[in-house]
């Protein structure tokens, strides 16, 4: 391959934001069941990162089971509680009561905080959480990191992290509102969430 100039675009090795026994884990409710029949029932979390030379950028989304759309969303160059509570409360924005709603994650330190678990009683969400050390618990949100990379990412040389910040912000424009998906009928996740509220 090297002889004649190909380069295989490998995924880098993911962020792990386990830090052993903090709190309780919650359990399991989704069991890898990611269907949804109407919006506000199941939400996806988790943080994933990107390396920049010797700079480091996280991406925590939140991600709509019913249509794939990524709803709400932050960007920090440091994993810390700030980027989660800013992206919860930016995701509560679409929120529309329904008190069956399961947010989803792994068992990060920042979804077992007591301050991330009152953000959820708070608004009547139902905390669920993967089994420790099984990645397809959460595969949902996985695939949407595997996408991103390998659309936008590895196909791009970056030299700063403001570069990345604005590609990653047009690349979530474009998945949300023009990327179609075959089991979305062929619609993008807005399209086929106005289609189905028709």
């Amino acid at each position: 391959m090297g002889s004649i100039g190909l380069k295989s675009l490998i995924r880098g090795k993911k962020y792990v934001s386990y830090k052993g026994e903090l709190n309780a884990a919650a359990p399991n409710l989704f069991m890898q069941n990611f269907r949804a029949d109407q919006p506000c029932l199941k939400w996806a979390t988790d943080v994933t990162e990107f390396k920049v030379n010797d700079k480091k950028l996280y991406l925590s989304p939140v991600i709509e089971l019913f249509n794939g759309e990524i709803i709400s969303y932050n960007l920090s160059e440091s994993p810390n509680f700030k980027q989660i509570s800013t992206m919860l409360t930016k995701a509560f924005k679409k929120f529309d009561g329904n008190s069956k709603l399961i947010l989803h994650s792994d068992q990060g330190w920042q979804y077992r905080m007591d301050k991330y678990k009152i953000m959820l009683r708070t608004k009547g969400i139902t905390q669920s959480m993967s089994r420790r050390g099984n990645c397809y618990d959460n595969a949902i949100i996985e695939n949407f990191f595997g996408t991103l990379k390998s659309e936008l990412f590895y196909l791009k040389k970056y030299s700063t992290i403001n570069e990345l910040k604005k590609d990653i912000k047009e690349y979530i424009h474009y998945y949300n509102n023009d990327r179609i998906r075959l089991n979305l009928n062929g619609m993008s996740p807005i399209k086929y969430r106005a289609h189905q509220s028709n």
